[in-house]
């Protein structure tokens, strides 16, 4: 059965800039630390997999404050998705919808904290949909990305052919750790990593596109370009150029 995969920050939701940044920022704060990230740093930050890790990048070694400061952060990010602040991505409603309708398996696999990945799917594709998804979250892994551990647990529990999954990524990092796993990956671009080196994608967008909301396509070396949106086709088409790339 094929099995569309999606990372979240930044694929299922642009979350970083006015989610996690702020959220970040508000908890150093709170806990009177001198730590501000502005825009570049947090780009900086984005590279390391994980928010306790980038917590740790400036306090290394205050593993229980920074477990208290991830809770809280995690907290205030929460309170922003359930205030509407990050709606879901373009496409990202429709398709997750179309394949769920045709019996594909959807997960998202994603180091942001499960409380954070779950409120940020229910108010991507609301609450029916998402109890459809499959989640794997936080640190169920021993290393992040760009470590493929994630993906690999995704297709080891769910028992899935490397050969019929796709991922949604947005970062480097994430389709570094899609490919190391074996998996065609789509990129869709997000304000904090348009600048990135994206070689091994199967196919860059700006986003997935809605009728209303045309993608732009940025690169496609397997050689599928959609026209307005991915549609379901596009999505069988690029499986099948990965199934002809393992014969």
């Amino acid at each position: 059965m094929p099995a569309l995969i999606f990372d979240c920050d930044g694929v299922l939701a642009d979350t970083e800039r006015d989610g996690h940044l702020p959220a970040f920022n508000a908890a150093f704060a709170e806990f009177g630390l001198p730590v501000e990230w502005d825009a570049d740093t947090y780009h900086q930050k984005l590279q390391i997999g994980g928010g306790k890790e980038r917590i740790a990048s400036e306090l290394p070694g205050r593993d229980d404050l920074i477990k208290q400061l991830h809770a809280r952060k995690t907290q205030l990010f929460t309170e922003r998705v359930d205030a509407g602040l990050l709606p879901g991505r373009p496409g990202i409603h429709r398709l997750i919808e179309a394949v769920l309708t045709l019996d594909w398996t959807v997960a998202v696999a994603s180091t942001s904290a499960e409380r954070s990945v779950r409120a940020v799917l229910e108010h991507a594709v609301g609450p029916d949909l998402a109890a459809r998804c499959h989640v794997f979250a936080g640190d169920i892994v021993a290393h992040k990305k760009p470590a493929p551990d994630i993906y690999l647990t995704v297709l080891a529990d769910l028992a899935l052919d490397p050969a019929e999954c796709l991922v949604v990524e947005d970062s480097a990092i994430g389709l570094r750790a899609a490919r190391a796993a074996g998996l065609t990956t789509i990129v869709t671009i997000s304000s904090f990593t348009a600048g990135e080196d994206f070689d091994g994608a199967a196919l860059v967008v700006n986003h997935l596109g809605d009728p209303d909301n045309p993608l732009e396509v940025v690169a496609a070396p397997a050689g599928v370009r959609p026209v307005g949106m991915v549609t379901v086709s596009d999505l069988e088409d690029l499986s099948a150029t990965n199934q002809e790339g393992a014969t």
